[in-house]
């Protein structure tokens, strides 16, 4: 009787990970190419591993130096929008969060001169902007969306941000969590969104704050969002630690 240990399925799973991770390497990264490597875990003490984080790093610079901050991402009409506007998120759509607007409120924290958290209604009583734009996801599809809010430029400016940071994090309901560059949070189209797509009522699409951010991925648009916080130090994100490309732009 043959007594070698035979490979686990984990372990299988993990071999197999790593092969379809130097193959897409062999091909060649595109800027934003890391941001496909969904699932894999990547490990320190791997050469090719490291290889790919330097790559991901080198990305994300040269992703940043690309940046227009003047650029639009173009814009559309009614009669394009996307209906029903697809739900996406790394849980099923019946277990997205429900906040309650009457008592919500969104904390601010970090490099932030004013920190007092903000109702809706205060939010609501800020300068107001709407957008018909195109969200991007890293899975393939794309969708075209209606959204309302404040300008983000404009709430960083009022609550006194230190818009010479390096970074805006974003903590979530839905437990998720991600952060932007400086220049982007800055970005004219960049929204602290309010009014949703969908049918009104409806909470699954970010209800209370997503913030819309047409520039980007739509990972690194944060639905549910309780928390916003300024910083000079990366603060990576959910999908960013498991290996997407943190810069994503789209």
């Amino acid at each position: 009787m043959d007594t070698r240990k035979r490979p686990s399925l984990a372990g299988f799973r993990t071999q197999v990970e790593r092969i379809e991770r130097r193959l897409f390497l062999k091909q060649g990264l595109s800027l934003g190419a890391m941001s496909l490597l969904t699932g894999c875990t990547l490990k320190d003490d791997d050469a090719v591993d490291r290889a790919l984080w330097a790559m991901s790093r080198w990305n994300d610079r040269v992703q940043a130096a690309l940046f227009n901050p003047d650029k639009l991402a173009p814009t559309y009409s009614e009669a394009e929008l996307t209906t029903p506007f697809p739900f996406n998120a790394y849980y099923e759509e019946a277990l997205a969060p429900v906040v309650d607007g009457a008592s919500y409120r969104l904390a601010l924290s970090g490099r932030i001169a004013d920190k007092r958290a903000w109702t809706l209604a205060e939010l609501r009583a800020l300068p107001q902007a709407t957008q018909i734009t195109r969200q991007v996801c890293v899975e393939g599809w794309s969708a075209v969306g209606k959204w309302g809010g404040v300008p983000f430029r404009t709430f960083l400016e009022r609550v006194g941000a230190d818009l010479t940071a390096k970074y805006v994090g974003f903590h979530c309901a839905d437990k998720y969590w991600t952060s932007i560059d400086m220049p982007s949070a800055l970005h004219p189209q960049t929204l602290l969104a309010l009014d949703f797509p969908g049918r009104p009522g409806e909470t699954k699409y970010g209800y209370p704050i997503k913030i819309r951010i047409p520039t980007k991925l739509g990972f690194k648009n944060p639905k549910f969002v309780t928390e916003i916080f300024v910083t000079n130090d990366n603060p990576g994100g959910y999908w960013e630690k498991l290996g997407y490309n943190w810069f994503s732009g789209s």
